[in-house]
């Protein structure tokens, strides 16, 4: 039986305080509907109707590369008006799983336990058992069947003492829906049309409401303003520190970390605190990473120590690398195993051969450097001419002088050595010292300038 996924994301949201409509507010990395569309996905649904509305044109340009039923909501009447809104191509076989764009972390295996269970009744739903369910629509029951959803204002003081409460994620038979939808009323004190009132027909009909309760109750938390927005940040988070730490990853301290992407990772990993994780990472056996770094799209190799504040931008990283502090390793790095990239240096569409070392101050841009070679503090390569790129290639056992510039195109040859202070321009043989400097000029009983005293 196929699956239909149904979002609602047209909410203002006018608590978030913020010219950005709310299903785009970013939560761990990406937008609130990211999440949801992504899980979508991962259900392999048939279809995926996203209803917008407020900032119909920035959700939807956010969303362009994504295989997307957009349907839009012009007027805001309600949960049930908004579903009503997909019955045009909604199709008349299948299931669907009714969602939010602002409760962005349901999770997979939590949809699938209820699609298993609401395709014997025709209908499901999402509940939750919390210790204070004030303000929330109350499941009722009799003998331990789902009989109504009563709103807090209008439930008696009995009804008032049950803790199960609805969390509005349903699914509901296609034929269903289209038999339902058209039959909600708007005859309450605020005008709209309820999609609780789905389940009232349900029990007219006598059909049976299946039901569940997320295994974690974050899943099914709403974001209407920024408090809850960072709340949810961190339940998350430390969720995923927990899935990680039971995959032998040790966390200084697992409430101060940010996994904004996926994180693959091998034994005995330690991460200290403030780290942030972007996009696709992995990270091998024994890699340490030091406080307050930031990687993103990068492989590093087992037994790479990287020390506090350094950042990783689509870098490749080998074995038993040394790096750090405050070094950063731009887009199209690649280090081999052993090399040694120390405080300050950037490494930028650039290969570093095994064992080689860079370890002060060091720019190296659009390089080749060999295996066993030495970059001294200060040391540059002079890529750009204003209006290209050009590449600078030094051998393998090369020694390269502190403070010394290599203008681009230029190559250094195995071997060679380049005095501290130079500007190269040509290319060096191997096994040749090569230096470039003014004659040093000397005045005796040099007097410096004084200041002028007022």
């Amino acid at each position: 039986m196929s699956t239909t996924v149904i979002i609602l994301a047209a909410g203002k949201g006018t608590r978030m305080r913020s010219q950005l409509p709310k299903v785009l507010q970013p939560l761990a990395g990406q937008p609130l509907l990211g999440h949801v569309i992504h899980t979508a996905k991962k259900l392999h649904a048939k279809n995926i109707i996203t209803i917008f509305g407020h900032g119909g044109n920035l959700v939807q340009q956010a969303f362009q590369s994504e295989n997307i039923e957009w349907v839009e909501q012009a007027e805001q009447l309600g949960t049930g008006h908004a579903v009503q809104m997909t019955l045009p191509v909604l199709a008349k076989d299948g299931m669907s799983l009714i969602l939010y764009g602002d409760v962005p972390l349901v999770r997979q295996q939590t949809l699938e336990q209820l699609l298993d269970v609401s395709r014997e009744t025709g209908i499901g739903m999402i509940t939750l058992t919390v210790d204070n369910p004030s303000g929330y629509g109350r499941i009722v029951r009799e003998h331990g069947k789902i009989q109504a959803i009563v709103e807090h204002k209008d439930a008696s003081d009995a009804q008032r003492q049950i803790q199960e409460i609805n969390t509005g994620i349903y699914c509901v038979s296609n034929a269903k829906l289209h038999e339902w939808l058209p039959r909600l009323s708007n005859n309450n004190a605020q005008g709209e049309y309820y999609l609780t009132d789905i389940v009232a027909m349900a029990v007219a009909d006598g059909l049976e409401i299946a039901s569940i309760q997320p295994e974690l109750a974050f899943e099914v938390e709403g974001v209407n303003d920024r408090i809850q927005l960072a709340a949810l940040e961190r339940d998350f988070q430390v969720q995923q520190a927990l899935e990680l730490m039971r995959q032998g990853v040790t966390f200084s301290d697992p409430k101060r970390f940010d996994l904004r992407g996926s994180l693959k990772v091998g034994q005995d990993v330690r991460i200290d605190i403030n780290v942030i994780i972007e996009g696709n990472c992995e990270l091998g056996d024994n890699v340490e990473l030091g406080a307050g770094c930031i990687i993103k799209n990068t492989k590093i190799a087992a037994g790479t120590k990287v020390q506090p504040y350094s950042i990783f931008d689509d870098a490749l990283v080998g074995e038993n690398t040394q790096i750090g502090p405050f070094a950063r390793l731009r887009p199209g790095a690649k280090l081999a195993a052993e090399v040694h990239i120390g405080n300050f240096v950037e490494v930028k569409n650039s290969s570093i051969g095994l064992g080689s070392k860079a370890n002060h101050f060091t720019y190296l841009g659009d390089a080749e450097v060999g295996a066993g070679s030495n970059i001294g503090a200060g040391t540059i390569t002079c890529n750009y001419d204003g209006a290209n790129k050009h590449k600078t290639i030094i051998g393998d056992a090369a020694f390269i002088g502190s403070n010394s510039s290599l203008v681009a195109p230029v190559k250094i040859a195995n071997g060679a050595t380049i005095g501290a202070g130079s500007v190269i321009t040509r290319d060096v043989a191997e096994n040749t010292l090569a230096f470039e400097r003014s004659v040093q000029t000397e005045k005796a009983n040099y007097q410096r300038p004084q200041k002028t005293k007022k």
